[in-house]
């Protein structure tokens, strides 16, 4: 083991840096230590310029340091943020080692910036006014541009399924038991609708992530004691807002967070559903309505040659029960505070990329099983022509329809813990008082046929939220 590299993913601690490094790659951009560390210098280099543009400061920088400190954020890489960490852990240019990650941050601007800039990095904020606006700076795309389009792929399988499949018939279970027949085409477009307008709070959520800036308790202390004309509740506002986020007026020194765990509940929507699609096509892959396409040279068991196993759907549900685990915990944790500020959050904020990896493999399994799976029709339809009680609701409202008080109890009395067939259910129709136009209409029911309305249903898609 010692000759592993610390950055071999074999050697990672997490298997989100190790095993499934590759699948959360997309992430890195957003959820990283480095990413991190730019959108903080994102914050302090727009807020530089904010404070330039007021014209109580005597900031007046010239057009090319506009420039160049645009260019320190869109030039930011790897070694930039190795300096950034060996400011806070060791010291460096000049600098002893802070400590602080925030300071490193205001120091490493400082390296690249003229020295009469550098009493105004910083000026008046305090780390958490930094914090609070890099983290939803990163929080906000890894949502809009990682997570939404992974589940849009999975609502976009399940929409094909629901298509291509409307009116294939299938026995519905209810408490796990044969129940009435319905499609398979139907039972997978609940499943896109639920997804869309789960996917819907997502985004509303994700667009209304709201930042504050006003100093070390909330009160813009700090700013007023230096220029007390200046209407900083209006620049804070205008600045947060630039940010494209939306502002919080009042607060402590931390921002209270109720935003951040509303996207982290929404989220929790969201995995809820698709953790309740994977045991349902588990089950289906059981009972063989489903078979999955394999690679010929894929193990589905390691000592059983014929298993093709619904891994991606068990995968999918165990890395979206573990996210909705740390949602939970984040959503319940960062809205608390000691008094005006504790920093016990600053770690557990650290984690909020985590829990968006264990979403986006989840996401990712989910829609590579739906890609694998085939509907055995024949399968469901030999199960459904095996049992022909799943008419018996049918006969029983038709049989109401026509006055038959005691409709239901002749049904059950067929029926109830006993192996019937259609021909009982034909025997019954001819000692049944009505005319023969309703003998007729009975006995053309089928379990394979009395599906109600379950192909039609599935283009309610079209109206339902995200689906458009």
């Amino acid at each position: 083991m010692d000759d592993l590299s610390r950055s071999d993913p074999l050697a990672a601690v997490s298997p989100l840096d190790g095993r499934y490094a590759g699948r959360t790659e997309p992430l890195v951009p957003y959820a990283s230590e480095a990413a991190l560390m730019r959108a903080r210098l994102r914050v302090e280099v727009e807020y530089l310029l904010a404070l330039d543009a007021l014209a109580a400061t005597p900031l007046s920088l010239s057009d090319p340091e506009r420039d160049d400190l645009r260019t320190v954020i869109e030039s930011f890489d790897g070694d930039d943020a190795r300096l950034i960490k060996r400011l806070e852990t060791e010291g460096a240019a000049g600098y002893s080692a802070t400590n602080h990650d925030v300071k490193a941050v205001e120091y490493f601007l400082r390296t690249e910036t003229d020295e009469r800039i550098h009493p105004w990095i910083h000026f008046g904020l305090t780390s958490e006014d930094v914090n609070n606006l890099a983290h939803r700076l990163l929080v906000k795309p890894a949502v809009e541009e990682v997570l939404m389009p992974a589940l849009a792929a999975v609502r976009d399988e399940l929409v094909d399924l629901a298509h291509e499949h409307r009116d294939t018939p299938m026995m519905a279970r209810t408490h796990g038991q044969p129940a009435t027949p319905t499609t398979f085409g139907k039972e997978m477009a609940v499943y896109a609708a639920r997804l869309g307008t789960t996917m819907g709070r997502v985004v509303d959520a994700a667009s209304g992530l709201s930042g504050k800036l006003a100093g070390a308790s909330g009160t813009y202390a700090a700013h007023a004691a230096a220029y007390p004309d200046v209407d900083w509740r209006a620049f804070s506002r205008s600045f947060v807002t630039d940010l494209e986020l939306e502002h919080t007026a009042l607060t402590t020194q931390v921002n209270p967070c109720d935003d951040l765990a509303a996207l982290f509940d929404a989220l929790r929507g969201v995995n809820n559903v698709l953790v309740d699609l994977d045991r349902d096509v588990w089950l289906y892959v059981s009972n063989r309505y489903l078979g999955q396409e394999a690679d010929a040279g894929e193990t589905g068991s390691s000592t059983m040659p014929h298993k093709v196993n619904p891994i991606d759907f068990e995968n999918s549900e165990g890395n979206l029960s573990k996210a909705n685990s740390d949602l939970t915990f984040l959503a319940d944790y960062v809205t608390t505070s000691r008094l005006q500020r504790d920093l016990s959050d600053s770690t557990v904020k650290r984690n909020i990329g985590a829990a968006f990896a264990h979403c986006l493999i989840g996401y990712g399994k989910a829609e590579a099983g739906l890609g694998k799976v085939v509907p055995n029709e024949t399968v469901m339809r030999e199960e459904l022509e095996s049992h022909p009680e799943l008419i018996g609701e049918a006969v029983q409202t038709i049989l109401r329809r026509e006055g038959d008080t005691e409709a239901y109890e002749r049904v059950k009395a067929l029926t109830r813990g006993r192996n019937v067939t259609l021909e009982d259910f034909r025997d019954l129709f001819a000692d049944l008082d009505v005319d023969d136009a309703v003998k007729a209409e009975l006995a053309e029911l089928s379990p394979v046929t009395y599906v109600g309305l379950g192909d039609e249903l599935v283009g309610e898609l079209e109206s339902q939220t995200g689906m458009q």
